[in-house]
């Protein structure tokens, strides 16, 4: 239990007498300010500000988690003056706010709680530990740099400056768009990897979709029936391959035109949200009865594509070859019921995923779509500052892509631009 704020040296002295020395973990008994009765015995450490996560004074007791010692301790706590339960993620924006963390290392951690595979949690502990914080704050000094180089041509013209200093200015600037727009050019992994490579498993009604789901997932998932059109909505399974996640949606059966207009109004709204989960996948299993081979539906048809792979299911009923493709896709003959042809699967899906994410062991530097937005705005005035007609109009785009870039990490200071400008030209002694 973690208590932070000007008050947390008072609650440790309260509970367990002494402050102990800092960052040392101390063996204590814990007791009632009001009473001096033992709430328990545990480990008390002490973290005097600034040297914290927080910034502040922060205190922190590892008690035994049963419900009566920990309601005991807070009972303690709230009792003691100046302090009070925190909101939540109040830790964290207090960290912000002292300065601690910058907004991208605030929603890595947000990202390395809710990580539920091994590279989502490497991408949000690299996010975490400020990967891209430190990458806008060496951009963020180079236009600093460049600013600084503008600003003091347009307000001290009559000083004595270099004469090259604004052409100097237009080549960083330059430079440092291109840095940028070619980082915006690669594919978003990041943003991909924090949600999950997005499979549909999409065809015909009774082809063995849901079957297959639950297969895969390795539980009973999507309801299974021989009736055809048990499925009228999307379901969702998250799944870890390989330490990537998968996001896996079991379609309603799809059907010919024709026979749509005949439906009940929620099956064909089924078929509505399954075309429309096609539309959005990043990669279709489209599923296919092996025992009705001469008849595919062209809607079903229509649905394949080089992000496709069609799977040839209840193998185990007929005999004979399978086409290996269809509509120029490949094709796998797998048994859902029977588990034949899955690890075959599995390993082409791995595969998929891994291709996708493959970034050459470095971690994205953008993983949302808001940072995504902040650098492209930034690369965009920069772009704008190389075709400026005048120094006033070059200056603005440049603050125009320092707050760009300031809004990703949640800042942006004017004091930084006034010290380099004073700093690097001396103006007025």
């Amino acid at each position: 239990m973690r208590v932070s704020g000007p008050a947390a040296g008072k609650a440790v002295e309260a509970l367990a007498g002494a402050l102990p020395q800092a960052r040392t973990a101390s063996l204590r008994r814990l007791r009632k300010p009001t009473s001096g009765e033992v709430i328990d015995r545990g480990l008390v450490l002490w973290f005097p500000g600034p040297g914290s996560f927080t910034g502040e004074d922060m205190a922190e007791f590892q008690v035994h988690g049963g419900r009566a010692v920990l309601s005991a301790l807070l009972q303690s706590l709230e009792g003691i003056e100046g302090l009070r339960p925190a909101e939540a993620g109040e830790f964290t924006r207090r960290a912000f706010d002292n300065g601690r963390l910058d907004l991208a290392a605030v929603e890595g951690l947000a990202d390395l709680i809710e990580a539920d595979t091994e590279a989502q949690r490497r991408q949000a502990l690299s996010q975490a530990e400020g990967a891209l914080g430190r990458a806008v704050e060496e951009w963020a000094h180079s236009l600093t740099r460049i600013l600084a180089r503008v600003e003091a041509a347009i307000d001290f013209a009559d000083e004595e400056l270099p004469e090259d200093l604004l052409e100097e200015a237009a080549q960083e600037a330059a430079s440092l768009h291109d840095e940028l727009a070619q980082l915006l050019q690669r594919p978003p992994v990041g943003e991909r990897l924090r949600e999950g490579l997005k499979v549909a498993i999409l065809g015909p009604p009774n082809a063995g979709k849901s079957s297959l789901l639950n297969a895969l997932a390795g539980r009973d998932a999507a309801i299974v029936s021989e009736r055809a059109g048990t499925t009228r909505d999307v379901v969702e399974v998250a799944l870890d391959l390989g330490g990537y996640p998968l996001l896996l949606a079991d379609t309603a059966g799809v059907r010919s035109t024709a026979e749509t207009e005949t439906l009940d109004p929620v099956e064909a709204e089924g078929i509505r949200r399954s075309l429309a989960r096609a539309e959005s996948a990043d990669f279709k299993l489209v599923v296919l009865d092996a025992t009705e081979q001469s008849a595919i539906d062209p809607r079903v048809q229509a649905l394949m594509d080089q992000d496709s792979l069609v799977l040839w299911n209840k193998v185990d009923l007929v005999g004979g070859r399978l086409a290996a493709s269809v509509a120029g896709a490949p094709a796998l003959a797998v048994s859902a019921t029977k588990g034949m042809g899955l690890e075959e699967l599995e390993q082409r899906l791995l595969e998929e995923v891994e291709r996708r994410f493959d970034q050459g062991g470095e971690p994205s530097l953008i993983t949302r779509a808001r940072q995504r937005s902040a650098v492209r705005d930034c690369a965009e005035a920069l772009a704008r500052a190389q075709g400026a007609t005048e120094v006033a109009l070059f200056a603005e785009d440049l603050r125009l892509a320092l707050r760009a870039l300031g809004r990703i990490v949640g800042r942006v200071d004017v004091e930084d631009l006034l010290d380099v400008i004073f700093r690097d030209f001396c103006i007025g002694k």
